[in-house]
């Protein structure tokens, strides 16, 4: 079968697909980034970042991906042989740590079998016993885009609490800043990094460190190396809106309209429509018969919905087959779920009628792969986002 015509479906967990409001927005001449125009803009984007992040703190602004903000988030408040603690939560939590112990870094990695969230408990249990206080900070990914778990980060900031352990609080937002409710004042994170191509649905390109006092202070004491990713003379240049080297202008021209997307529907209401479109999903695939990643059903993301392939059937396969014959990307597994799992990415710029064309173009592969799997997966998900709907549809057949 030839592919169809119409859009290509982008239902990778990132990046999203781009809004046409954004696309228009970029298209524009590139203007002077030392002139007064573009320090409209970079007031204007900078305040936009702070709504989105929910803080009163610093925002950075870096022309990079999230791997870049993971850098300067190390580098600015670490010192060679500092001690940190992280959470074996996936694929991405991972090769933080890797980027870590590249920068001499002792990282006490809490041991994950990829299906769960992190475990505030476990947390304040190696802090109460870290009575020296030698762990500098803790790091969490807020959410895994590998397994399509999240973690509850008000709970950990509750167990450094109850521990009464001062190390930082640094959060991974890069697949839930402007998808899943994130409040980094409100939960006293020290540090918060994100990119742009994720729920702010923008392409890759931009990445975001929100900082508290606390580690602006550690910065000042940090001892790894820093130019590019170093915030003092960001934060210098940003007091007038301006960049201390060349920014990403027509991406921040994008960024503006999309902030402005998010907030004319409000974070609650993006929060809530990411929420019912999840349900919706798991709805379908629980109606597959298919087996949902993340096994915490408390702790399964918004953002995205990783299913796992049954045994003697490869995911890569499947999602070739889909891409071939319905011209749909879904995600790939990543590390050590490569072949076995597949990603529905249900973000960014996505109402009811995207996710239906989704899951249908899910079930019709599901069928011509030869994967078992039940029907009903479709109507599973029109009970859960229209109820009247699908009872007049039962109706009907009856």
């Amino acid at each position: 079968m030839a592919k169809s015509t119409g859009r290509h479906f982008l239902q990778v967990p990132g990046p999203s697909p781009v809004p046409e409001r954004v696309l228009r927005a970029m298209a524009m001449p590139v203007i002077d980034h030392r002139g007064p125009e573009f320090a409209r803009l970079g007031e204007e984007v900078l305040r936009g970042c702070q709504s989105v992040f929910r803080t009163a703190q610093p925002v950075i602004i870096y022309p990079a991906s999230g791997t870049g903000a993971w850098e300067a988030a190390i580098v600015n408040t670490l010192s060679p042989g500092d001690r940190v603690l992280m959470v074996e939560t996936g694929h991405f939590a991972t090769l933080w740590r890797q980027m870590a112990v590249k920068w001499g870094i002792d990282v006490d990695f809490i041991a994950g079998d990829w299906r769960h969230a992190a475990d505030p408990a476990a947390i304040e249990d190696k802090l109460r016993r870290d009575a020296g206080h030698a762990i500098r900070a803790v790091m969490v990914v807020h959410n895994e885009t590998s397994t399509g778990a999240i973690s509850p980060i008000a709970e950990i900031r509750a167990a450094l609490d109850r521990a009464g352990h001062p190390a930082l609080l640094m959060v991974d937002t890069i697949s839930s800043l402007g998808s899943a409710d994130y409040r980094h004042d409100e939960w006293r994170v020290d540090v918060a990094v994100s990119c742009s191509q994720k729920g702010l649905m923008l392409p890759p390109g931009l990445s975001f460190v929100a900082v508290s006092q606390r580690a602006l202070t550690a910065s000042r004491s940090g001892r790894l190396p820093r130019s590019y990713w170093g915030w003092d003379d960001m934060l210098k240049a940003n007091a007038g809106g301006y960049f201390p080297y060349t920014p990403s202008t027509n991406l921040l021209f994008g960024l503006r309209e999309a902030l402005a997307m998010l907030d004319e529907e409000g974070l609650e209401t993006v929060f809530a429509r990411h929420a019912r479109l999840a349900t919706a999903t798991r709805a379908a695939v629980r109606a597959w018969g298919l087996e949902i990643l993340c096994q915490e059903a408390d702790h399964r993301s918004p953002v995205l919905t990783a299913v796992v392939m049954p045994d003697g059937h490869d995911a890569d396969r499947f999602r070739k087959i889909v891409l071939d014959l319905f011209d749909m990307s879904l995600g790939t597994g990543l590390g050590k779920l490569a072949g076995k799992v597949f990603r529905i990415g249900h973000l960014g710029a996505i109402n009811e009628l995207t996710l239906m064309g989704t899951l249908a173009g899910v079930e019709m592969g599901l069928a011509a792969a030869g994967v078992p799997h039940r029907s009903g997966g479709i109507v599973a998900a029109m009970e859960a986002l229209c109820p009247e709907t699908s009872s007049r549809l039962h109706a009907s057949a009856a």
